[in-house]
């Protein structure tokens, strides 16, 4: 497993606790989902301004957001992937893609909802991989699924609300 973090804002620190949470909460994810192979996952840290300009991008939403994921292949209506769309890196590793997340916006949220700032980073972490398998919450029965796999995960972790 492959976990290259980049901080691209000044507002928070990101020291050595909060990069082994983010690839704790990869690493733990990859276990839950049983994924088969070596993994690439590649996150970046940027602040509200920063999220914004990439959220009105890549989605057309003019606003902040708490993170973003960008998978780099699909899913058949199976959940298997599809194969030609399998990308890896020089050393073997399937590269999943990319997740971004605003420290900024994760404080505010840690205080909105009364848990710590690193349980905001372990969800968003795990939240933005289950994104990158192919989960989304459009649905009721969707979001019930992804927020219940979401909930397990973070238990294994040992973070609770």
């Amino acid at each position: 497993m492959k976990v290259p973090i980049r901080n691209e804002q000044t507002k928070f620190k990101v020291d050595k606790k909060i990069r082994d949470l983010v690839r704790l909460a990869v690493k733990t994810s990859l276990l839950y989902m049983d994924f088969p192979t070596n993994a690439e996952i590649s996150v970046m840290f940027v602040d509200n301004e920063e999220i914004r300009v990439l959220n009105n991008e890549h989605r057309g939403i003019d606003k902040a957001t708490d993170v973003l994921s960008f998978p780099l292949f699909e899913y058949d209506e199976d959940g298997e992937i599809i194969e030609e769309e399998l990308d890896f890196s020089p050393n073997g590793e399937m590269i999943l893609g990319d997740i971004v997340i605003s420290l900024e916006r994760a404080a505010e949220q840690a205080e909105e909802y009364g848990h710590s700032f690193e349980r905001e980073i372990g969800f968003l972490t795990v939240h933005s991989m289950l994104h990158l398998f192919g989960f989304d919450h459009m649905t009721p029965e969707d979001e019930a699924e992804m927020f219940e796999y979401q909930a397990e995960i973070l238990e294994e972790m040992g973070l609770k609300r």
